[in-house]
């Protein structure tokens, strides 16, 4: 990438000019921030049951006593047994946040359509301290339309991200957002998919600092993100958020 040498005076007028867009962008992410709280709620009448390493719990044993909960929702089906690249990526950075998020009166958990005894050996091998919990005997997956089944796939458009797609996975990612009131009543807040919640990946946020930005439409850095465990070993990800290790590499 080239760029003009200049002297240090060009260089803060540039700055400047540059800075004045930042705040309008400041002011407009302030103003889109409101909208989200001024959103009305869905009260939720369905009983949801999850598995975690506790025992059954509902979604609102999830709040652990705070009245607000954010749910990730993990992309791993049955049988997959591994992290998703984007989801493992997302989750990573999450870690130093939860003391706070709970002083905050947030909980924040983790759930996947996978099995517990799928969940906890990739948990326990990524070093992740969060709680994360499987959605496999319930409909909750399906009903906030991050999961689909085969006959409703090939039937036609599915909803995802607030319209219809095709699809081509039984399961994708997102986040919801839940308040749980003192009478125990549970409503959804919010929900974001796709690059809806990318504020909240900070390695993505130092990276838009750094002089060569994510520099992701470069073929030496296309598709760079790895489960933090695998950077040393290469390998590739599939378009299935699937990381292959060099000696399963298919080219």
């Amino acid at each position: 990438m080239d760029h003009a040498i200049v002297s240090r005076d060009k260089w803060t007028k540039a700055r400047v000019a540059l800075l004045a867009q930042e705040k309008e962008l400041t002011r407009a992410r302030d103003k889109v921030a409101a909208q989200r709280l001024a959103l009305p709620w869905v009260k939720i009448e369905k009983d949801y049951t999850f598995d975690t390493p506790a025992g059954p719990k509902s979604l609102g044993d999830l709040f652990e006593g705070r009245s607000q909960l954010i749910l990730k929702h993990f992309m791993m089906w049955p049988g997959r047994n591994d992290v998703c690249t984007g989801c493992a990526f997302e989750v990573d950075h999450v870690g130093g946040t939860l003391v706070h998020l709970n002083n905050h009166d947030v909980t924040y958990v983790a759930v996947a359509r996978a099995p517990l005894d799928e969940i906890e050996p990739v948990r326990k091998r990524m070093g992740w301290g969060i709680n994360w919990v499987s959605s496999f005997k319930s409909d909750f997956n399906y009903d906030f339309h991050v999961s689909f089944k085969p006959d409703e796939m090939e039937a036609g458009p599915v909803l995802y991200n607030y319209r219809p797609e095709r699809m081509t996975m039984t399961d994708l990612s997102g986040h919801s957002s839940f308040y749980r009131n003192e009478a125990g009543e549970i409503f959804h807040t919010y929900s974001a998919f796709g690059r809806g919640a990318e504020e909240v990946l900070t390695t993505y946020m130092y990276l838009d600092m750094a002089p060569l930005g994510r520099n992701e439409g470069t073929a030496k850095m296309s598709g760079w993100v790895r489960p933090h465990d695998k950077y040393a070993e290469g390998g590739t990800v599939d378009g299935r958020g699937q990381y292959h290790a060099p000696d399963k590499c298919c080219g």
